[in-house]
């Protein structure tokens, strides 16, 4: 699947468009400005990018020739609602691959979108991609015993080889261990690092639905199966298909499932003959299968198929040090993404970090560092910036007196915090949301979002 940055000042089509591609494996990130989108393509070059005629700040024809200056390659699509045959003319002797008008057909933006993945992926222009995953696979952060022994497993199942499909792998682990990095490193640890990884996740899309992402369907399947569509199955042949939250798979494909993993053969939905591959699956769980078997919903033949290379991903409250040692590795990612160099954590912080029990595990972890990078008032970390439970209340001053006084809850105190930091941005920058955006880090969609959250419309003006 491809990462996509969107480029376009319409809010609500964006993140439609965002919602819809993401649903299909896509990664997708939002720029509001022309200015917004060259910063994010320059921070971290993206697979395709797509982009709106009109934005505040340059038209479309000029931001493509300023993204080709950085990248000769990378497949643009302009969309516009103002389509004639000059302006596709221009489009294209800027560098535009693909042009089209508004209103835009979803399904039809991601089959573009999805044809040019893979004429990249034949001529192994997914270099970016590629070379995201493997230092995501890195994030396998850890010196405790236990990481030690699960990073050695990996290595193992990921060093296996033979002919025909690849045994499966059943990743188990509470919620935000890090089960997705664990299969990750599966395939690009693998010599098959290569071809692609392709992800699903079981839960995020109705049963009625998932069969047809899956195994894909020919045109006239159903009412609204204008084209034929090749599942994900088809798209990871040869590499690794990921089925996150498999326990949530309807019964009924369970058995198509089993099949695959059995022989390695499929029918598109529609479709009468048959297609092979040759793939590994790699499913994830935070549920006890065993006992979604007792309760009839889920396939005892699936799960001992689907068992055969288990991995358990330890929670991060089993893990000895590595909560700081982890906390330390977000520190410095997000320091780079906010602009905030040397920014570090404070001896009391450190000695928060390693008590805590981290219920949320190595995801309550990594948004704990994000919100202090962005929300801590010095280059310092300290423990009260953390808005770890408890550790509030112990240091009044990190928060308004008046919070401190009245005994309002944490969540509460969170709320007057950012809502303190809204206001002195705004104030600073005479209410320019652009300018106070910038200073705090964040998109305008997002601080448009807080301002009417916080009801700040009084200290914004447009812009």
């Amino acid at each position: 699947m491809a990462s996509v940055l969107i480029i376009d000042d319409e809010a609500t089509l964006a993140k439609n468009v965002a919602r819809f591609l993401e649903k299909s494996g896509h990664t997708t990130r939002i720029a509001v400005t022309g200015e917004e989108g060259m910063q994010s393509f320059a921070g971290d070059p993206p697979d395709v990018v797509v982009l709106d005629y009109r934005l505040p700040d340059v038209d479309g024809i000029t931001l493509i020739q300023r993204i080709r200056t950085q990248d000769a390659l990378v497949p643009i699509l302009m969309i516009t609602g103002h389509g004639s045959i000059e302006l596709a003319v221009d489009a294209m002797k800027a560098g535009a691959n693909d042009l089209l008008t508004k209103p835009v057909p979803l399904a039809d933006l991601r089959q573009r979108i999805e044809d040019f993945s893979l004429r990249q992926r034949e001529t192994s222009r997914l270099h970016y991609f590629e070379a995201r995953e493997r230092r995501r696979v890195q994030s396998l952060v850890g010196d405790s015993a236990v990481m030690k022994a699960l990073r050695e497993r990996i290595a193992r199942i990921a060093d296996i080889s033979g002919d025909g499909p690849l045994p499966p792998v059943l990743i188990t682990g509470e919620t935000g261990v890090g089960k997705e990095l664990v299969a990750r490193a599966c395939h690009f640890e693998s010599p098959h690092s290569e071809a692609p990884f392709v992800e699903l996740n079981c839960a995020a899309i109705p049963a009625n639905l998932l069969e047809s992402e899956l195994f894909g369907h020919e045109r006239g399947a159903f009412t609204d199966a204008k084209e034929r569509k090749i599942g994900l199955l088809e798209a990871a042949d040869g590499g690794t298909l990921f089925l996150d939250e498999i326990g949530e798979m309807d019964l009924a494909l369970q058995a198509k499932l089993l099949k695959v993993i059995e022989d390695g053969r499929f029918r598109r939905v529609g479709a009468v003959q048959e297609r092979q591959v040759s793939l590994r699956i790699v499913a994830a769980t935070n549920q006890d299968l065993e006992v979604r078997i007792a309760q009839g919903q889920f396939r005892a033949d699936l799960f001992f198929r689907v068992c055969v290379l288990p991995l358990s991903v330890p929670p991060l409250r089993d893990r000895e040090s590595d909560a700081l040692q982890l906390a330390r590795h977000f520190l410095d990612g997000f320091a780079q993404r906010y602009r905030r160099p040397g920014i570090r954590f404070s001896a009391d912080a450190e000695q928060c970090i390693g008590a805590h029990r981290w219920p949320g595990n190595v995801r309550e972890l990594r948004n704990v560092v994000e919100q202090a990078v962005l929300l801590a008032g010095s280059s310092v970390i300290g423990a009260q910036d953390l808005m770890l439970p408890g550790k509030v209340a112990a240091t009044p001053a990190a928060v308004p007196a008046a919070i401190a006084m009245n005994g309002e809850s944490q969540g509460s105190a969170l709320d007057r915090v950012e809502r303190e930091m809204l206001t002195k941005a705004l104030d600073a920058t005479g209410g320019n949301i652009s300018r106070a955006a910038r200073e705090l880090g964040i998109s305008r969609d997002t601080l448009r979002y807080r301002i009417e959250k916080h009801g700040l419309r009084m200290h914004a003006r447009a812009d």
